[in-house]
């Protein structure tokens, strides 16, 4: 079998060690060891923005915590209008020199879109800043709101992480979390934000038809901002999905960080 080889290293701002490794047309990212993300497993990411921008009336401003492979973003770019803005948050520099450089052709270079605009830094602080600004968040940060390997992103899905992305949002707009597995508390702490909320099931490969019905499968949950006039959540909303099962082993995303 064709070894590893290690492409490109850097190091998060809490210390941990990222690296970008390749084996023949397959691409990883690992920190400390464990892998991250890859090219042959991102079907979850792309459904986390296909779901989002399927809640959106009129998709215009995005924001996006983590540039990853490039494979939500370009998800996201391939379904938005061409005056639509995506701002992509991301704390490492190097995973953005990554995305122009060697693994730029995974998702067909997305950071070159005029429509996109990357901010290095933490995605919570463009959260902040920002009040009424955007249509829809998407976040893939760490392992979700649970299980986290950094203690540090309880900010980003607490109650006051919540309710400052409850604040960016426009009326109606859509706040979308990649998850590991289902967390009922993460659940509750959306309503309590006046969201209305729900989780997804989703296959981590991608859908069935893509050969990724089966194995792995992680949760997308989707938060709603009410409309002008409207309340958090109706008789006629879906009920809660909480069945899947939470990424584990090799695989796990324990040490992703914003």
């Amino acid at each position: 079998m064709q070894p590893w080889e290690t492409v490109e290293r850097a190091r998060a701002p809490d210390g941990t060690e990222l690296a970008l490794a390749r084996r023949g047309d397959e691409w990883v990212i690992r920190a400390a060891g464990h892998v991250l993300m890859s090219s042959r497993a991102h079907g979850s990411e792309e459904a986390l923005a296909a779901l989002a921008l399927e809640r959106c009336a009129r998709p215009r401003a995005v924001l996006l915590g983590g540039v990853g492979l490039g494979f939500t973003l370009r998800a996201l770019l391939d379904r938005l209008p061409p005056d639509a803005k995506v701002v992509v948050a991301e704390l490492v520099p190097e995973l953005a020199a990554w995305n122009r450089g060697p693994v730029a052709d995974l998702a067909a270079r997305p950071l070159e879109d005029p429509r996109v605009r990357l901010q290095l830094g933490d995605v919570l602080a463009r959260i902040a800043e920002a009040r009424g600004a955007y249509d829809a968040i998407l976040l893939d940060v760490d392992n979700g709101p649970s299980a986290l390997a950094h203690g540090a992103n309880h900010r980003l899905y607490g109650d006051a992480g919540v309710r400052a992305c409850r604040a960016a949002l426009r009326q109606g707009g859509v706040l979308a979390v990649w998850s590991a597995g289902p967390d009922e508390r993460y659940l509750s702490r959306l309503e309590r934000a006046g969201l209305d909320a729900r989780a997804v099931t989703v296959p981590a490969r991608g859908p069935a038809t893509q050969g990724g019905g089966g194995g792995v499968r992680h949760v997308v949950f989707l938060a709603t901002a009410p409309a002008q006039g409207g309340g958090a959540r109706g008789p006629g909303s879906p009920p809660r999905d909480g069945g899947a099962g939470r990424r584990t082993g090799p695989h796990a995303r324990g040490a992703r960080g914003r």
